[in-house]
């Protein structure tokens, strides 16, 4: 550390406002994991603050994005439908309550649209969360004329205090994929995220009253799963599929597993399916539990799921629950821990996502903190070679020694959707930034030599353009 910062030193008296020229020499691969977080916004949970004017939403959302963004997070799975709502402009859906209090009242700005170019221009992604079925939180929150309890309300069901539409309904499958696909069409999005809410949790020795059969409500489920990935392949295969599920497929899967509930049976979830049959880009299943308990382990369930397909499975990680009433006691190292172990178990491209944003821009229990040790560099998302694997082309680049920095500048490409620099200094290659490529320029630690990489919207690099200082 000491003799890199002196050879920094050396070269920011030596270097100043040289221009770089091409050198043959070659960086390493870039360094590829899926770091994600999730911001939840129903009963206003990571964003926004419940009462909150526009302007500090937006100042809210800005400081969530910065401190992802220096912890070198690369996505965030944002949550744009809890309840048959919308945090976008909408013609088939009203406004969310969780933005101004009541359902139906504009914020006064686009949430999913500003959350886009926000996190774009920092080199986030962003994939949009839905809840396809979920209607009503609370059966006694005020509802829009428009909400689908008024709307449709013979597509809908009570469960307890909650309103849920029926999967069985076709109109109600049909609702859920066209509000879903509207925001493809006319959104930037990255992708496209669904949790495990296709039914409801048992509670309180409830049935969900429909008079369909565990195997009756799963196909209904596969064919909504099915058809929305293939949808949305149709119209921007680019766009990622993701599905969270709870973290075990079914109790004693794999041996020695126990649950509480088996989301099989109970929630229509036969998640292994939809990984083993290629309907998700990703799988990010909730291993929330701790490392070491045999009854839910973390490592021993992410090595069956990375066993049950081709496709990436991204674990879900309860930074939540550091230093919680979960589970008290739950330090942050349990999470750095489960990062570490997400990098060595099974096959496949390498993620994670973290519940939630709050603990991360919080800093809970020093998590921010501690992964620092995590993520050295930064990380490109892993591509998608199943949909395509075509290299863009390299762009055009030129670089200047400037002070303690080295300025970028670059020409993408069409097609070139990110720019991955990587710097040497004293010797020594790593991933300094990605970034959007629309931006043309940025700054990074001055170094002796630096490689710069198109990425398209898939995650496919270019060959590197190699410069130094001579």
């Amino acid at each position: 550390m000491i003799r890199s910062i002196f050879v920094l030193l050396a070269l920011a008296c030596s270097a100043s406002g040289q221009a770089y020229a091409p050198i043959n020499d070659r960086p390493p691969q870039l360094t590829r994991e899926f770091r994600g977080a999730w911001i939840a916004t129903v009963h206003n949970l990571d964003w926004p603050s419940k009462g909150s004017s526009a302007g500090a939403q937006q100042a809210e959302l800005r400081g969530i994005l910065d401190k992802l963004a220096a912890m070198k997070i690369n996505a965030v799975i944002f949550q744009v439908r809890p309840a048959c709502d919308a945090f976008y402009q909408s013609s088939l859906e009203p406004w969310s309550q969780w933005l101004t209090g009541t359902m139906g009242r504009s914020p006064g700005y686009d949430p999913l649209a500003f959350c886009i170019r926000e996190a774009h221009a920092r080199g986030i992604e962003v994939h949009a969360w839905f809840n396809p079925f979920r209607a009503l939180c609370n059966n006694s929150h005020p509802v829009a004329g428009n909400h689908v309890v008024k709307a449709s309300p013979q597509i809908t069901k009570r469960y307890g205090n909650m309103t849920w539409c029926d999967p069985a309904s076709s109109e109600a499958r049909a609702r859920a994929l066209n509000a879903i696909m509207d925001v493809v069409r006319r959104y930037d999005v990255d992708g496209i995220h669904l949790d495990d809410y296709f039914y409801p949790y048992p509670e309180g020795g409830r049935t969900f009253a429909d008079g369909k059969s565990p195997a009756e409500r799963r196909a209904y489920i596969d064919s909504f799963v099915s058809k929305l990935y293939s949808s949305v392949k149709s119209q921007k295969s680019w766009v990622r599929v993701g599905i969270s599920p709870f973290g075990i497929w079914r109790p004693g899967v794999p041996d020695g597993i126990e649950a509480g509930i088996d989301s099989f049976e109970h929630l229509a979830g036969d998640s292994r399916k939809w990984l083993k049959n290629g309907w998700v880009d990703y799988l990010a299943p909730q291993l929330y539990w701790r490392i070491s308990p045999r009854k839910q382990s973390f490592p021993l369930l992410l090595e069956w799921w990375r066993g049950q397909g081709n496709r990436p499975v991204w674990p879900g990680i309860a930074t939540a629950r550091i230093q919680s009433s979960e589970d008290p006691g739950r330090p942050a190292s349990e999470i750095t821990n489960q990062i570490d172990l997400s990098r060595k178990i099974g096959r496949g491209p390498q993620g994670h996502i973290h519940w939630s944003a709050k603990s991360l821009v919080t800093n809970r229990g020093g998590i921010a903190t501690k992964l620092a040790g995590s993520y050295t560099q930064a990380a490109a998302v892993p591509a998608m070679p199943w949909i395509n694997n075509n290299s863009p082309d390299a762009p055009g680049v030129s670089a200047q020694a400037n002070g303690d920095g080295t300025l970028v500048r670059w020409t993408p490409e069409k097609g070139t959707a990110k720019i991955a620099i990587q710097t040497r200094i004293d010797g020594n290659w790593r991933t300094a930034k990605i970034t959007s490529a629309g931006s043309g320029q940025t700054t990074v630690p001055l170094a002796d030599a630096i490689a710069v990489t198109a990425l398209d919207r898939f995650g496919n690099a270019s060959s590197p353009k190699v410069l130094g200082l001579r």
